[in-house]
């Protein structure tokens, strides 16, 4: 079962940037659709940003023009840089593999990262 390994949350002031990483173990020599949600406290977990193995990128508009996600050199390894960054983004933020791309086949995964907090301070 494959393992995501998260890291990059932290507390920040508003405006301040931060940079998340997922990277899915085990899969070293594949590539990975990744997506990242969030959850506040009290709220729904919500769709925030996700790439494809093509380099296709998706945002939520609430993070739209702040948040830019990439994938790392490390062709199992997705980055979500963020900027600008707002009280209202203070959440617990997962990463989720959609599916690996291995030795020419598509695989589907939906596993889920433990989460990284992040919180933003006015």
């Amino acid at each position: 079962q494959v393992h995501l390994v998260e890291s990059g949350g932290g507390s920040v002031q508003a405006g301040g940037s931060l940079r998340l990483s997922c990277a899915a173990s085990g899969y070293l020599y594949c590539r990975v659709g990744m997506s990242w949600y969030r959850q506040a406290p009290g709220k729904e977990r919500e769709f925030a940003s996700s790439i494809h193995t093509n380099g296709t990128t998706h945002y939520a508009d609430s993070v739209k023009g702040r948040f830019t996600i990439s994938q790392g050199n490390a062709k199992n390894t997705v980055y979500l840089q963020m900027n600008s960054l707002k009280p209202e983004d203070t959440a617990m933020y997962y990463c989720k593999l959609d599916y690996r791309y291995c030795a020419g086949g598509y695989f589907q995964s939906g596993s889920w990262g433990q989460g990284t907090q992040v919180t933003v301070s006015s």
